[in-house]
């Protein structure tokens, strides 16, 4: 993986814009532009891409560990000049505060088992006998747990919106009308309403002003 690779997918799994991203630099007491962080951010088939040297991307982990921890009494560190997947990998734990169970279900999630003892290898000294070189498919699976566990979304808008009371009543409206709809079929045989059956009670004009 490039150094533009991992900021790239670092910036994605944190949500972080552009205004971030220069802060971060500037939490290790280096000044960069929003110029600058587009062209690191760009692929390499890109327009205007520039490589992320070792030293910028060691600068913006330094400034990330700042980001996330705080910043502690003293200097600085030095960016590193030369970088490499462990030295990435470390500053990573550092600044997430992980542990070791932390990575190992990280990287189970991404269907890569490991145990602590091959995962201690990797934050070994070079010259350390059981020190183990931390390859790029191993950086790839981590950077994709993180992004599984930090990763949040932006909330969709809301697609189903209010509608106006008029509207709303409107549609209830026709509703009821369409309720009160029945439907005659022309070829029925027509049916005689039956004949009223109610009484009609015959008074002569002398029984109404009876008293």
């Amino acid at each position: 993986m490039t150094n533009n690779d991992i900021l790239r997918r670092l910036r994605y799994t944190f949500n972080f814009n552009d205004a971030k991203m220069v802060a971060i630099f500037k939490h290790a007491e280096v000044n960069v532009t929003r110029e600058q962080i587009c062209q690191w951010l760009k692929k390499e088939e890109d327009e205007g891409y520039v490589n992320c040297t070792d030293t910028q991307l060691a600068t913006f982990l330094n400034g990330f560990i700042v980001e996330k921890r705080g910043k502690r009494e003293g200097p600085m560190p030095v960016a590193e000049s030369r970088l490499n997947n462990n030295i990435v990998l470390t500053k990573l734990k550092i600044a997430l505060n992980l542990k070791a169970e932390d990575i190992i279900d990280l990287l189970a999630k991404t269907e890569l088992n490991i145990g602590k003892s091959e995962l201690s290898a990797f934050f070994r000294k070079p010259e350390h006998k059981h020190f183990r070189q931390c390859k790029d498919q191993f950086m790839r699976n981590f950077l994709h747990g993180l992004q599984d566990k930090y990763r949040q979304e932006k909330p969709s808008p809301q697609t189903n919106k209010s509608k106006p009371t008029g509207a709303k009543k409107a549609s209830t409206d026709k509703t009821v009308k369409t309720a009160k709809t029945i439907y005659v079929n022309p070829n029925a045989t027509p049916v005689e309403k039956p004949k009223s059956t109610r009484k009609v009670l015959k008074l002569k004009p002398e029984d109404i002003w009876k008293s």
